[in-house]
């Protein structure tokens, strides 16, 4: 008999769902925060996001199913065992934070973040000319679940869509252009927003460096969703204060996190900032994706059908 460490804030229908999909098997309940080396070391099966610190003397563990789409903190050396299957929950995201990045867009360009500072101190005043997202072009780096949602947001409201992928394959109908990052530097000056879902990787580190911020065209709006370090956050806020091409920056990622009290990006003009919470389980469809994920790995797992599991995520 299995035991599967679900390891995630499942309500009893959750609980339900996944003991169905695991007759058989022993399934322990827990958290992140109250999971014991104990029962870690006793799971053949984890289903969430356990301290990976937990996991050195992990001898029985065969797979883990993270809950989130990220996966750094689990791929460095002396984590996992070469040999555990790792998969993620690549799909789940998408939903929730292209639409939070919409709104940041939408609040650029109608200026809200200058009305909210208004608003506080009591100010009834205009704020001037706005933009559309209508007739823009929009520069969408990373395709992944969160790239391709956003794009086609901005597709049905009426923007010009260039997407940018490692490989070009099939355009899909939301993208009116598909280039690789070789294009980059030629792509920035013809953006009106510059939307970024990318992952952490040494070739995306400070992407969005001194250089390429003065490439963007003037008045046009960077936002990025993906990880933070793909922008270089001393370098943005140097180039907002002069104002000679942003018009203004949507974060909901930043290098460092938490980022600092006393970092000058918190008072950078037109800098909207958010605590990493566009995507996390804050709108319940969300969960709902991720249990979904894991039920469906679950079944192909058991069944011994590894060839079917979604987002398998080569480590070792």
């Amino acid at each position: 008999m299995k035991t599967i460490l679900i390891v995630m804030p499942v309500q009893e229908p959750h609980r339900q769902y996944l003991e169905s999909i695991a007759a058989g098997c022993r399934c322990v309940c827990s958290t992140p925060q109250t999971v014991t080396r104990e029962e870690v070391a006793e799971a053949e099966i984890i289903l969430g996001n356990v301290p990976p610190a937990l996991l050195a003397g992990a001898e029985k563990l065969e797979w883990i199913q993270l809950n989130s789409a990220g996966f750094d903190a689990y791929v460095k050396p002396g984590i996992l065992r070469p040999d555990v299957l790792l998969t993620c929950a690549t799909g789940a995201y998408g939903l929730a934070v292209a639409e939070g990045m919409l709104a940041m867009t939408l609040a650029l360009c109608r200026k809200l973040d200058l009305y909210a500072k208004n608003q506080a101190e009591h100010l009834w005043r205009a704020e001037g000319a706005i933009s559309s997202v209508w007739g823009s072009t929009t520069l969408v780096l990373g395709l992944g679940d969160i790239g391709r949602e956003y794009a086609s947001r901005m597709k049905a409201l009426g923007s010009y869509t260039i997407g940018i992928r490692r490989n070009i394959s099939e355009k899909p109908d939301y993208m009116d252009e598909l280039h690789t990052m070789d294009d980059l530097d030629e792509l920035l000056p013809r953006a009106d927003f510059v939307a970024m879902s990318l992952p952490s990787t040494p070739e995306t580190r400070h992407l969005m460096d001194e250089r390429r911020l003065g490439l963007m065209k003037k008045g046009s709006y960077l936002i990025n969703a993906g990880r933070g370090d793909a922008v270089d956050c001393c370098a943005l806020d140097q180039a907002l204060r002069r104002g000679d091409s942003l018009g203004g920056c949507a974060l909901d990622v930043t290098e460092p996190e938490p980022l600092p009290a006393d970092h000058p990006l918190w008072d950078a003009p037109r800098a909207i900032l958010t605590p990493h919470c566009a995507g996390g389980f804050h709108l319940p469809e969300t969960f709902q994706r991720v249990v979904g994920i894991a039920g469906e790995n679950l079944g192909h797992y058991l069944a011994g059908r590894r060839d079917a599991m979604k987002n398998i995520v080569k480590h070792g």
